[in-house]
């Protein structure tokens, strides 16, 4: 297999290896081109905490959750609210995905091996109606080994079709040109890197040591999003939707998710729909502890942290940890800032932070149940999350509301969180905590969510006063904006077909995983509901190789 085969995948991904795998199942020969080292086979899903969107699942009933398909179709067409002509193909994917997460995916990935943590989490909880945004019930199912448990199934048959000449894996191959012949796809060019020693995420070189020119009957394009590239992120930004785009963000995504391949393949005649739709966390902190360039890492919250805008303002439901991502990001910016504060006691930092990575939960990476008790039953907080409350530059950790208000503005570098205002918030909060009901929407949230199992458990504290001392010491963490996945995308088809501005497909041309919007040219629409990134990785990537080879 020097330079011709059947098909040719561009990125080395998730989406890429579940592509690759399919078509080689079939018999074909397959060309994967990856820019980065051997040692980056996965790409971003390495980091991941490997949560997955299922729909009715074992795990689900065993918590006592009632999910259904017509509920999941609910909440994702509320979140999505497709209203634009070219939301044909996104919406047809979505309610494919539907099916496939309500059907077919989770004994398919069993059957590959793939195993899920008993406790279903509960993200993305919404924006107050049933109708509208985010998940009625608990459906993110954390992957047994996180996303390095995700990938294995998929790296083990890439890697084994590899041993027997069907899958032919070039490392630091960056490409640069699709090629068409009579108006179809016919390969792919582009430059050989000088080889890297780095450690998987950080930054490799670019130097530029030849070059080369695969040919195949089909290419299929998973080469990932924007995130890592700020400079596309802020000329992509709904400032209509969103307000305008930070100048500071910290990057939950390595540098080489940098979405060269999305202007290549529109050079190609792809056509890209929905650049303006994004997902961006609020919660991000700067990592003590950095792999990659200005690396971010975001904090899963419980529902108990009391979140304020920069000035000291304590944001309004449906603002609250947790809930509504987008919703949260427009009120934060309209502050006139880019960051804001949670304000939260010891109590609920040791039930409630969770940290977002494969890395920075290294307990449910290892698969080994004697470290997962010994970090969530220890006294204090995962030894990830007190690393950053120790080492962190967004942290303040103080004895008293007054200390706590000052370490504020110093870290800041500015007196805008006034000592008075912030501590008539949090009492007239606290007061609310007497009775087992409130008018205060989060108090009410916090005891909804511990009517659910998994949430009494592991994710939410018992109620109780932040200004107790008994519940110290306090905590003030910055947050700030955390680039992450691109929603929309190279316009596809069901078929993963990319579609060129007429519609049609383009013979031989396909794209899955983020780079196409996780399918469509971005099936989630506005709003994603969480572990729904991973899983249209899976089934674009899958939709697009079975297709390819047939």
């Amino acid at each position: 297999m020097a330079d011709q085969a059947d098909a040719i995948v561009v990125g080395g991904g998730l989406a890429g290896l579940v592509a690759a795998a399919e078509l080689a199942d079939a018999g074909k020969r397959v060309i994967m081109l990856e820019q980065e080292s051997e040692n980056s086979l996965g790409g971003q899903a390495f980091w991941s905490l490997g949560g997955l969107f299922f729909v009715d699942s074992p795990e689900q009933r065993r918590m006592r959750i009632k999910d259904s398909r017509e509920l999941a179709l609910q909440d994702w067409m509320g979140s999505a609210q497709f209203d634009r002509p070219e939301d044909h193909w996104p919406r047809k994917v979505a309610e494919a995905f539907i099916d496939f997460s309500a059907g077919e995916m989770r004994p398919w990935l069993h059957a590959q091996g793939m195993r899920w943590f008993p406790v279903v989490g509960w993200a993305e909880r919404g924006g107050a109606l049933a109708h509208g945004h985010g998940n009625s019930v608990p459906r993110f199912h954390v992957t047994w080994g996180t996303g390095p448990g995700v990938l294995e199934p998929f790296v083990r048959r890439v890697r084994d079709h590899a041993a027997a000449g069907r899958i032919a894996l070039k490392f630091r191959h960056q490409a640069s040109r699709l090629i068409k012949t009579h108006g179809a796809m016919s390969g792919v060019a582009g430059e050989i890197l000088e080889s890297s020693a780095v450690e998987r995420g950080q930054q490799s070189g670019r130097k530029v040591t030849g070059d080369f020119e695969f040919h195949a009957d089909a290419v299929i394009v998973t080469s990932g999003g924007i995130g890592g590239n700020h400079d596309l992120v802020r000329t992509a930004w709904p400032t209509d939707r969103l307000g305008p785009a930070p100048k500071k963000m910290v990057a939950g995504v390595p540098h080489h998710v940098d979405g060269r391949m999305v202007a290549i393949t529109e050079a190609a005649g792809g056509a890209v729909i929905n650049r303006d739709r994004m997902w961006h966390y609020t919660e991000g902190l700067t990592n003590w502890n950095p792999i990659w360039p200005n690396h971010g890492i975001r904090i899963l919250p419980g529902p108990s942290s009391l979140w304020f805008d920069a000035l000291g303002e304590r944001l309004e439901a449906p603002f609250l940890p947790g809930f509504d991502t987008l919703g949260t990001l427009r009120r934060i910016l309209s502050a006139g800032h880019e960051y804001s504060w949670f304000v939260l006691t010891q109590k609920i930092i040791k039930k409630e932070f969770a940290l977002s990575g494969s890395e920075q939960n290294p307990d449910l990476t290892s698969k080994r149940w004697i470290e997962v008790l010994k970090s969530r039953r220890a006294k204090g907080a995962p030894p990830s999350v007190e690393a950053f409350k120790q080492h962190g530059e967004d942290f303040v950790v103080r004895d008293n509301l007054r200390d706590l208000v000052a370490g504020m503005n110093v870290l800041a570098g500015n007196d805008l969180i006034d000592h008075n205002r912030l501590h008539a918030q949090i009492a007239a909060r606290d007061r609310e905590i007497d009775n087992p009901y409130s008018k205060d929407a989060q108090v009410t949230a916090i005891h909804g969510a511990r009517r659910y199992l998994g949430d009494r458990l592991v994710r939410t504290a018992k109620p109780h006063k932040i200004l107790d001392p008994a519940n110290g010491p306090l905590i003030a963490v910055r947050l700030n904006v955390l680039t992450r996945k691109t929603l929309g995308g190279l316009h596809t088809n069901l078929n993963g077909q990319v579609l060129g501005a007429n519609g049609e497909p383009i013979l031989g041309l396909y794209a899955a995983g983020e780079v196409a919007g996780f399918g469509g040219g971005g099936y989630h629409g506005y709003n994603a509901l969480e572990g729904t990134f991973l899983g249209g990785c899976i089934f674009s990537g899958r939709n697009a190789g079975r297709h390819a080879a047939r």
